[in-house]
């Protein structure tokens, strides 16, 4: 890792040492990120792309690098604020580790009771508010992307909290993913996205929570015989940019790329609601895993069992944070 972010640095130096592009040369903006080109996140770079070099005239230009081929999941957050990439679309998870506790509200079970209630959070004064929680570490944040709701995939049914118990569950790194999976009675693993398949084919975990768009892709309905329609989380990204770099730009430029931004984010939040809604009719029609529709009784029972996660993580996350949060979404539609 070290080597790689050395190479970025010493060409983001170069980048320095030789002085501004000419007039006739385009403003490069490298935008790196983490998964397949189609992704409603890989997708929604492409259409940044398209559109940011269309409204500056061809004096920007975005090159996007997908699937891990300039830094890993581990890697990426610091290379930016090296100054060796421009952009990321991390997961909202990313910002804990780096001292913005607050973005890891977006993990607590059942704080986002519907897409409606979403948007007033990261359309609104508080998705604002968190964005500025990163200015300090050197990152401007320009639009939050969904990913999707989760789902609870297992090798048996998981219809009450009481069926959680000793399961190996594989989860990202976060402090509130563990402690909901602990407050279940399950026993939190915590492991990279791309070795799940192989871990719940050999039964090193037993199961994991998704959204259906990433089961699919990953084809964890294949070692998966059970999946529960939850929707108990949410998973999300955010577009974030250098600072300075952001900073340096020319206020005509910022305004073109924000416009184009703004256009990718609902095109790629639009395609993430339907690749959801298509890879959940997929993986029914493949015939390979039973989907579970809790009932009201069973859904108050997971509620229950995973309200207490919200106090425990209060010290972690900010009081002031969960209760914006929570008065934001209290009376969306």
């Amino acid at each position: 890792m070290k080597n790689i972010l050395a190479a970025g640095i010493f060409t983001a130096l170069v980048a320095l040492v030789a002085g501004p592009a000419s007039a006739d040369e385009p403003i490069v903006i490298k935008f790196s990120h983490v998964v397949a080109p189609d992704t409603p996140k890989g997708k929604g770079a492409d259409k940044f792309k398209e559109l940011a070099e269309k409204y500056t005239g061809g004096k920007v230009r975005i090159e996007v690098y997908p699937n891990s081929q300039l830094y890993k999941d581990k890697e990426e957050v610091e290379a930016l604020q090296l100054g060796a990439v421009q952009m990321l679309a991390p997961s909202l998870a990313k910002f804990g580790p780096l001292g913005a506790k607050e973005f890891e509200v977006f993990d607590l079970p059942y704080i986002v009771p519907s897409k409606a209630a979403l948007r007033r959070v990261t359309d609104g004064p508080l998705g604002k508010s968190l964005f500025q929680k990163l200015e300090s570490k050197g990152i401007t944040g320009l639009a939050y992307w969904d990913n999707g709701f989760k789902i609870m995939s297992a090798n048996k049914p998981l219809k009450m909290p009481a069926d959680f118990q000793g399961l190996k569950m594989r989860i990202q790194s976060s402090k509130v993913l563990e402690a909901q999976f602990k407050a279940l009675g399950a026993l939190p693993q915590v492991m990279a996205f791309s070795d799940v398949y192989q871990a719940m084919q050999t039964g090193v975990v037993d199961g994991s929570e998704n959204t259906p768009s990433n089961m699919w892709s990953q084809k964890h309905y294949e070692v998966q015989k059970y999946a529960t329609l939850s929707d108990h989380g949410y998973i999300g990204y955010a577009v974030i940019v250098n600072k300075k770099f952001w900073d340096g730009l020319p206020a005509d430029i910022r305004t073109q790329l924000d416009k184009a931004m703004a256009e990718a984010t609902t095109y790629a939040n639009d395609l993430s609601q339907k690749e959801n809604d298509d890879a959940l009719a997929a993986m029914k029609a493949s015939g390979k895993i039973t989907f579970i529709e809790l009932t009201a009784e069973e859904k108050a029972a997971w509620r229950k069992a995973l309200a207490p996660v919200a106090d425990e993580m209060t010290s972690r996350i900010g009081k002031e944070t969960i209760d914006a949060f929570r008065k934001a979404t209290a009376d969306a539609p």
